[in-house]
């Protein structure tokens, strides 16, 4: 059986897109120019104009100002690796599949060192354009679905609203507050 996880806020102590950002502002400061973009793109998805993932699109649009992701990538990873929690190490098995909605770029090296597969958004790590769905919501389940055949046995997140289908698709869901885990229960 294959258990399943979110990412950000579940197994990573965090938000992994929103520390990548800053930690990507702290050694480049062009970043910063596509900030007009990304508040622009944050006031037009909560006026409902532009949905999640043209939203997202214009937050990641600071990736084309930079010129060796992949060095801040295994940089960040050497610093923030330690925000994996330690109930997930403990507990985590090579079936495992993590489904998130932060970009699979981020995620994926990970895999190796973890042996879980990354299912997540997938954006261009030198421009920010989504090339799928924003992987949430229903999206995950048929994102999973692309690859398993098999059930999941057990999902664990922290959001109820954002993981509600992927949490009763799965034989058993839990919810993560920090390091308390609780079993979900369907109303």
């Amino acid at each position: 059986m294959i258990n399943a996880y979110d990412f950000d806020e579940t197994i990573y102590k965090g938000d992994s897109s929103v520390d990548f950002y800053f930690y990507c502002l702290k050694r480049n400061k062009k970043v910063l120019l596509q900030l007009p973009k990304q508040l622009g793109g944050f006031l037009l998805y909560k006026m409902k104009i532009i949905d999640k993932t043209k939203m997202k699109e214009k937050i990641f649009s600071y990736l084309k100002r930079i010129d060796n992701i992949e060095d801040y990538i295994a940089d960040f990873w050497k610093s923030h690796q330690k925000n994996i929690k330690e109930w997930y190490i403990k507990q985590q098995r090579k079936t495992d599949v993590i489904i998130s909605a932060s970009p699979e770029f981020l995620l994926k090296p990970l895999e190796k060192e973890y042996h879980f597969e990354v299912i997540a958004s997938k954006v261009d790590p030198k421009t920010g354009i989504f090339s799928s769905k924003n992987c949430h919501d229903y999206e995950k389940i048929r994102r999973y679905e692309e690859n398993h055949t098999e059930k999941v046995k057990e999902f664990y997140t922290d959001s109820i609203k954002a993981d509600k289908a992927m949490l009763e698709y799965a034989k058993e869901g839990f919810i993560v507050k920090g390091n308390e885990i609780t079993k979900y229960e369907t109303k």
